[in-house]
């Protein structure tokens, strides 16, 4: 069993999910037809992948039922602001053939753009309508949800962020604890960086399991959401294989030890693209 990580809206989330992040289109049913077969059942796409009509046809030839599944997309920069929003956002259901998703995500805060909150109400009125059961943001900092909050309404019930033991987020992750915002790590594995770490390979090789495992381990351990990528069969599988081992309170501290600060991805404050 999967264990879950409990959202505002009363809704269960897989803290272990499938990112198809740069997965080609063509190559995304079979991948996540692949990925469920396996046991995932919480699968991250979003619309700048071009890949949820892939995601859609994967599920609907899925012999697991849609409601045993948890579907994330994300609405894209060049739709933000109340109206492109909502419009996105059924251009969504439509390419992945359904009429509601588990969750949805505003992608990047864009702070210059000035259109965060009123992209957030459009959200907003996406869940009241029961047409995502929560909604969330992503990439944002502590000054951007501080600054919904100050618009009041509800709360984003997720933050998914660049987190991996060299950008560990300390002070972020303690503003999603005391607001009771889960984390949610893109790129945890450091897009392959940390695996070849000489603290990560030392661990592994005392708890006789792969680095990527390890990290992987370790982002449960701390209480994140999780969602590694892979178009590897073997891989796909290696990933999920990580409920019947448990890294030590000395190797969480070790990993800990490893954070410097470094990015793989762009600057939530500074990415504007469109």
């Amino acid at each position: 069993m999967i264990p879950t990580k409990l959202l505002h809206q009363e809704v269960e989330i897989p803290q272990l999910g499938f990112g198809v992040f740069q997965v080609p289109p063509e190559e995304t049913k079979l991948t996540v037809e692949t990925a469920i077969s396996t046991g995932y059942r919480h699968i991250d796409t979003a619309t700048v992948y071009r890949n949820e009509r892939g995601v859609g046809e994967a599920v609907a030839a899925s012999e697991v039922a849609r409601d045993d599944l948890f579907i994330t997309t994300k609405v894209w920069n060049d739709s933000q602001g109340h109206d492109p929003a909502l419009a996105a956002f059924g251009a969504s259901l439509e390419r992945l053939g359904m009429d509601r998703v588990d969750l949805y995500l505003i992608h990047w805060p864009r702070p210059a753009s000035g259109l965060q909150v009123e992209t957030w109400a459009a959200l907003q009125k996406i869940h009241d309508e029961g047409r995502s059961r929560a909604i969330g943001v992503s990439n944002y900092r502590i000054e951007d949800l501080e600054l919904l909050a100050d618009a009041g309404g509800t709360q984003p019930s997720i933050n998914q962020i660049e987190l991996h033991p060299y950008l560990q987020q300390k002070e972020l992750r303690k503003w999603h604890e005391d607001n009771g915002i889960v984390t949610e790590a893109w790129s945890p594995l450091a897009k392959g960086e940390v695996l070849a770490d000489p603290v990560i390979t030392r661990i592994a090789e005392t708890v006789d399991r792969t680095p990527g495992q390890v990290v992987l381990r370790w982002h449960l351990q701390l209480g994140n959401v999780v969602i590694p990528k892979s178009v590897t069969p073997s891989r796909i599988q290696e990933n999920f294989e990580l409920f019947d081992f448990e890294l030590s309170d000395e190797h969480m501290t070790e990993i800990e030890a490893m954070d410097h600060g470094h990015r793989t991805g762009p600057d939530p404050g500074t990415f504007e693209s469109s």
